[in-house]
């Protein structure tokens, strides 16, 4: 099993404190596993096994649970006298599961992890029975550099930027780097991670009868990463193709589509106004593969999925990420994490003076001194041009600099 060692450490260091450790992501993203690495690391500082109590609720067996069953099953066993560490995981599938989880908590002495899928891992009734008692802590899929380390396992991963375009084509879910995999292979594993989301964690829960309306706006939204776009774009789009639908309904669709974790929606921050808009936002992906896997792979939409996965790993770093609408244009990413701020502007390639230009005039018009990057794919991505940093977006993703 290969530690994945950000989320392990991050996640102890709130080992033995007060608070409810929630992990949430996407589908087949690692949780489970992670919570295996967390008992692990326990067991390693000297917590015996009859201490550390875990539950998987999507088994068959706790189907019809209620959470006043799931609340003495879990105080059974509990330890008499020390701290009995709870992993409990899906724990969404049990109705009212907070209520438990907080009696739990607050009346005997435990240190409790849960984990789950879907937004009633993050509803209003956590806020109101979990008020100031948990942490959440959100689970990607595998970054480059923890893609590379599973590769490594059974192929050569020698070159990083080469290996990019592989990770960009088969995304960074851990079960298609387990081992080697045709990429017909890696897309069937992951075309049932989408539709098991879709379908469960979208049309059962909130009984959508529209399905194929559902899975229309799925395939607009996909096909236009990294675009802004508006919900009347997509019911203007859907008109076209003689079916009708409202932008009330598409607002729905696509708040279950980032409740579900499919979707990530990104924010245009105006640098002349100083504020958020609330129309044109960009939507990015959990996982390339995710549209690749529904779409099929297409070379033109790399530009695209290079902007996804950069967003997804300043997401992973802890950034606040936004789109910056500028006088001339766009940054592709403004990148706020407490006092440090990063403007990054991506290109595939630079085929000429102009275009290079371009993309370095919209970074040197931004009048401050916080970091700016152009990040590229090309080889003669390096060095600085009037502070303006060009790395090649294998070594962005993989540096420990910002």
């Amino acid at each position: 099993m290969i530690i994945r060692e950000n989320y392990v450490n991050k996640i102890m260091a709130f080992a033995d404190t007060p608070f409810v450790k929630v992990i949430t992501g996407v589908r087949r993203s690692g949780k489970s596993t992670i919570m295996q690495m967390l008992m692990d690391e326990l067991r390693k500082r000297g917590v015996p096994n009859d201490r550390i109590v875990s539950f998987r609720f999507d088994s068959m067996e706790y189907e019809d649970m209620t959470s006043k069953q799931m609340y003495d099953m879990l105080k059974s066993k509990l330890s008499a006298e020390d701290r009995t560490y709870l992993f409990l995981d899906e724990v969404q599938e049990i109705n009212s599961w907070e209520k438990a989880v907080n009696s739990i908590n607050t009346d005997f002495n435990v240190d409790i992890y849960v984990t789950g899928s879907n937004s009633r891992m993050m509803s209003s009734e956590i806020a109101t029975y979990l008020t100031g008692r948990y942490v959440s802590f959100r689970v990607f899929t595998l970054s480059f550099k923890e893609y590379l380390t599973f590769k490594k396992q059974y192929a050569d991963v020698s070159e990083p930027h080469k290996e990019l375009v592989n990770y960009i084509k088969y995304g960074g879910f851990p079960a298609i780097h387990l081992q080697e995999y045709s990429l017909d292979n890696a897309y069937t594993i992951v075309r049932d991670i989408y539709n098991s989301t879709i379908f469960s964690d979208i049309v059962r829960r909130s009984q959508i009868r529209k399905v194929d309306q559902l899975e229309r706006v799925v395939k607009f939204v996909f096909d236009n990463v990294g675009k802004t776009f508006s919900a009347k774009s997509i019911t203007d789009y859907l008109k076209s193709e003689h079916r009708t639908i409202d932008n009330e309904t598409v607002y729905s669709y696509l708040e279950k589509l980032e409740s579900a974790y499919i979707l990530h929606r990104c924010s245009r921050y105006d640098m002349q106004g100083k504020e958020l808009l609330k129309t044109q936002e960009k939507f990015y992906l959990a996982d390339s593969a995710f549209k690749y896997s529904v779409l099929g792979y297409n070379d033109s939409s790399v530009a695209a999925m290079l902007e996804n996965v950069v967003y997804l790993e300043l997401l992973r770093r802890g950034y606040e990420v936004c789109i910056g609408k500028t006088h001339g244009g766009e940054i592709d990413f403004i990148a706020t994490k407490q006092n440090n701020k990063l403007y990054i502007q991506i290109t595939r390639e630079i085929s000429s003076e102009k275009t290079e230009r371009r993309e370095y005039d919209r970074l040197l018009e931004i009048n401050d001194n916080y970091p700016k990057y152009l990040l590229r794919t090309d080889e003669f991505a390096g060095g600085n041009f009037l502070g303006v940093k060009t790395m090649h977006i294998a070594d962005f993703l993989l540096s420990e600099e910002y």
